[in-house]
């Protein structure tokens, strides 16, 4: 998986390390990013022992975190590992590790987990997939020093200091929603590619709790795709073959989605049956972009992989005082009338292999109202 950065003019070290951490403060988040990514493109590293230091901040020693995943082949986790490599190379820092099991085998990552605290890891950062094997090894990292963070996934009664990804259960919840607006009744087929996984269970939750509201009429019937990309594919074949009557193809994972493009591109059902899901792989946006899938959803895979190291190494440059802020990475619905600029740019922020600065549009869309606070 490309693990590139883009090779942006640099500042001198002290200035655009300076200026990168001025953008955050305890209440940072996913907002801090942009103005980051733009303060700080290209700073270099010092040794592999330590960072030089900057401004007023003091040398550090060349901290080296980890990360670990439940899929570290599937390339939805590209963006994630370019944005892991990009702000460990803003703030001077060896490369993450990225380590864990390829086809979600937990004991695998309880394994990974517990190496990297015997090695003496400066910083973890777990995907929480499962409710129970992550909770001791995190107590353990805690209190030798280690800061633990969750990042995609996340669980009830663990102890990470912070969560940055997505709200998956509300994500599938407004899913459900969108897909009413177009089914009413029948069945509906939804890829998952790990059942119970706490990664993407939730949002098979939510969209089957938005659909008992809003369209009770429509039965949805979940398909185990299993966690190994390159088999996805035949599983939603095979589904479909067994229910050629269904009224919508889905899917709540990056893979399984971009099987349904392929699957509707080679069957010609384009037009005949609704279809959407989740992430930026290229035949998913593809799929977009020519009318078979509906809808995608965006859930910033970069920021999963640079706000965790950010927030690491601010957690322990500041001794603790800065506490990592638990980060929404957010969902957009990118649809036929959007996606242009994903598929033109073909950016790295996507899993694309182009570094090159994006031009912004003439104007911005009208967010939602903020909420009231209370």
């Amino acid at each position: 998986m490309s693990e590139s950065t883009f090779n942006a003019p640099a500042e001198d070290g002290a200035t655009s390390r300076r200026t990168a951490l001025r953008f955050l403060g305890a209440g940072g988040g996913a907002v801090a990013a942009g103005a980051l990514l733009a303060a700080c493109n290209g700073v270099q590293g010092g040794s592999n022992s330590s960072t030089s230091g900057s401004g007023a901040f003091p040398a550090t020693p060349a901290w080296k975190f980890v990360f670990i995943n439940h899929v570290t082949t599937n390339s939805f986790f590209n963006p994630t590992r370019t944005g892991l490599a990009d702000a460990a190379k803003m703030l001077g820092l060896p490369t993450p590790q990225w380590t864990g099991s390829t086809e979600g085998n937990v004991a695998e990552m309880a394994s990974a987990f517990s190496t990297a605290i015997n090695r003496g890891a400066d910083g973890i950062a777990v995907a929480l997939t499962d409710n129970n094997a992550f909770v001791e090894p995190t107590k353990l990292a805690l209190s030798k020093g280690i800061p633990v963070i969750a990042y995609n996934a996340t669980a009830a009664g663990n102890y990470p200091l912070t969560y940055v990804g997505q709200d998956l259960y509300q994500s599938g919840f407004l899913m459900g929603q969108r897909i009413a607006k177009d089914v009413t009744s029948g069945t509906i087929l939804v890829g998952i590619s790990q059942p119970g996984g706490n990664n993407v269970q939730p949002r098979l939750d939510g969209i089957t709790a938005a659909l008992k509201q809003a369209a009770p009429g429509v039965n949805v019937q979940s398909i185990n795709t299993g966690a190994e990309q390159a088999n996805e594919l035949n599983a939603i074949t095979a589904a479909y073959d067994g229910n050629s009557g269904v009224k919508g193809l889905y899917a709540v994972d990056a893979g399984s989605t971009a099987s349904i493009a392929q699957l509707i591109k080679t069957r010609s059902l384009q037009g005949k049956i609704h279809a959407g899901g989740y992430d930026t792989l290229s035949d998913t946006l593809n799929g977009v972009q020519s009318g078979a899938l509906d809808f995608t959803i965006d859930q910033s895979a970069y920021l999963q992989g640079f706000l965790p190291v950010l927030y690491m190494y601010l957690f322990r440059l500041s001794g603790t005082l800065v506490a990592p802020p638990f980060t929404d990475t957010g969902l957009t619905f990118v649809t036929k009338e959007n996606v242009g600029p994903y598929v033109s740019a073909n950016s790295k922020f996507e899993g694309g292999p182009k570094g090159d600065l994006i031009p912004m549009p003439p104007s911005i869309p009208l967010p939602a109202a903020s909420a009231p606070s209370h």
